[in-house]
C-alpha cells in the first residue's frame, strides 16, 4: 500500500521525482507535527517542517563517507499534523503508517514532534521484529510514569518502552528524585555528569545493548543548549556534535540500526542553525546505516 505522499516543497533534501518517488527509495521519511503534552516551551508541531525545509540546503554529497545517499532514494511521506488528538490516537496512527512502511520492505525515519510520538513506531517495530533494543539520545529520563496528568506525556516515553523491551540511555541530566531512585530491569543509564570523565562511555553503552536490531530516539535536547537551543526544555551541558557522530557512526558499525526518530525540535524564528543541525543530522546518520 502506497502512502500519502508531501507536497513537492516539502520533500527532504528537496530532491528531483526519481531519487524521491515511493517505487524508487529505500527511505521514508514521516513527518509527525504533534506538540499537546508538551509541558514547558512550546512549538515541536513546527518542527518536521522546519528540518525538511533546512534538509534543502544541506549538501548531498558527504565528506566524510564519501556518498551521496539521497541516490538510494528518500520519500517523503504526508506530514501526521494534529494540536488536538490525544496522545493515544497520535501513537496509533504513527504505528499504522509505520507499519506500512516496514511491510513494504523500506527504512522509516520518523520526524517530531514531541516525543510521546516514539512509542507509535517501538509498537510496529516489536509486531515486526519482536526482540530488539531501544538507544535513546536524551537529556531526560522521561520515566515517569503519569506527568502531568498524562501517561503518554513526552516525559513518560522512556518508561512506555521499557514496558516493551530495553532501553539504553545516553547523554541523561534531568531526572525526578521519583525516577532516580526507581530501578528498572530494562532500563541502563549513561550520565552526562559521568561521560564527561570517562573515555569508554561509547563502547559500554553500545555493549550495554541486549539485542542486535536496535532503533535509536533522539531528543534534540540531548545536543548543548549552545548547538542546539531549539528544544522544548533545554539543559546546560549536553553533547556535542562530534562526539554524537562517532557514536552514531560506531553504533551503525556494530548494530542492525532498523528505524530511527528525531524529536522535540522547536523552532526559533530568525536562528535556523538548530534546523539545520536536526536536518544534517538525520542526513549523517542515514549516510552511515547505508
Amino acid at each position: 500500500m502506497r502512502m500519502k505522499k508531501s507536497k513537492q516543497n516539502l520533500r527532504f533534501c528537496g530532491l528531483e521525482d526519481k531519487f524521491s518517488s515511493w517505487k524508487n527509495s529505500r527511505i521514508v521519511i514521516l513527518p509527525v507535527a504533534y506538540d499537546l503534552t508538551t509541558s514547558y516551551k512550546p512549538g515541536t508541531i513546527d518542527g518536521p517542517k522546519a528540518i525538511i525545509d533546512a534538509s534543502r540546503y544541506v549538501e548531498a554529497y558527504d565528506e566524510e563517507t564519501e556518498e551521496e545517499i539521497s541516490k538510494i532514494g528518500i520519500y517523503t511521506a504526508g506530514e501526521i499534523r494534529s494540536s488536538s488528538l490525544q496522545p493515544e490516537d497520535v501513537i496509533k496512527k504513527v504505528e499504522k503508517e509505520t507499519s506500512l512502511i516496514l511491510d513494504a520492505g523500506k527504512f522509516p525515519v520518523i520526524i517530531g514532534g514531541e516525543h510521546s510520538i516514539t512509542l507509535g513506531p517501538v509498537l510496529s517495530y516489536k509486531k515486526k521484529f519482536g526482540n530488539f533494543s531501544v538507544l535513546q539520545l536524551d537529556a531526560h529520563s522521561d520515566m515517569r510514569d503519569v506527568f502531568q496528568g498524562w501517561k503518554h506525556s513526552h516525559g513518560c516515553i522512556a518508561k512506555r518502552i521499557t514496558e516493551i523491551t530495553d532501553v539504553v540511555q545516553i547523554g541523561i541530566r534531568s531526572l525526578s528524585k521519583d525516577e532516580a531512585e526507581k530501578s528498572h530491569k530494562n532500563l541502563k543509564t549513561f550520565f552526562m555528569k559521568d561521560m564527561v570523565k570517562s573515555q569508554r562511555w561509547t563502547e559500554e553503552a553500545i555493549g550495554s545493548l541486549k539485542e542486535k536490531k536496535v532503533y535509536v530516539t533522539i531528543d534534540m535536547d540531548v545536543f548543548d543548549p549552545s548547538i542546539m537551543p531549539s528544544v522544548g526544555t533545554p539543559e546546560p551541558g549536553g553533547m556535542g556534535w562530534y562526539e554524537t557522530l562517532a557514536l552514531l557512526k560506531r553504533l551503525s558499525r556494530e548494530k542492525e540500526i532498523i528505524g530511527f526518530d528525531a524529536v522535540e525540535l522547536a523552532p526559533m524564528p530568525g536562528n535556523v542553525s538548530p534546523d539545520f543541525l536536526a536536518a544534517k543530522l538525520i542526513y549523517k546518520f542515514l549516510s552511515y546505516i547505508f
